[in-house]
């Protein structure tokens, strides 16, 4: 989780939401991703850091056979981003800070279709929930970051300890 909070933390530096992933397979760090697309104008809803991390891993030839990989992220993946997550092969799914607004990691896959609901994903919320917290915070803070301005989502964090 340091990992994807190390490019949360690049994400923000460069002006966007501070959303950090990585995919470890066999120990190692396999795929790296962070939230692009939101540092101006409306925000751009496809780049997300799963997404990414789940691109970088597909242009990089996959999975290892047999692998049993985690995806690790600094905050609870979207609806989006999950089903992503359910049909990539990733065995586990391990997040930081809770998606208030729009988390989807903790949907009943039961009433979902079979693609989805066969999937199998382990999924284990807020670890180093403080830390990952602390980076949306700082984004919200900052009166030039735009993005869920005067959202549930900002007032959530922003409230939060």
């Amino acid at each position: 989780m340091r990992v994807a909070l190390d490019e949360a933390e690049k994400a923000l530096e460069g002006g966007d939401f501070p959303v950090g992933c990585i995919v470890v397979a066999r120990g190692r760090v396999v795929a790296t991703g962070r939230r692009s697309g939101t540092a101006a104008g409306p925000g751009n809803e496809l780049d997300h850091a799963e997404v990414t991390a789940l691109r970088c891993l597909l242009e990089s030839g996959g999975l290892p056979e047999g692998a049993d990989a985690t995806l690790y992220c600094t905050m609870e993946p979207c609806l989006m981003c999950f089903g992503a997550i359910l049909l990539s092969g990733v065995s586990r799914v391990v997040w930081a800070y809770e998606d208030a607004m729009g988390g989807g990691a903790s949907c009943d896959l039961a009433s979902v279709g079979p693609l989805y609901a066969q999937a199998g994903v382990e999924v284990r919320g807020r670890v180093l929930r403080k830390e990952s917290l602390a980076l949306f915070k700082s984004f919200f803070a900052n009166p030039d970051n735009g993005y869920w301005k005067d959202s549930f989502l900002e007032k959530y964090t922003l409230e939060a300890v």
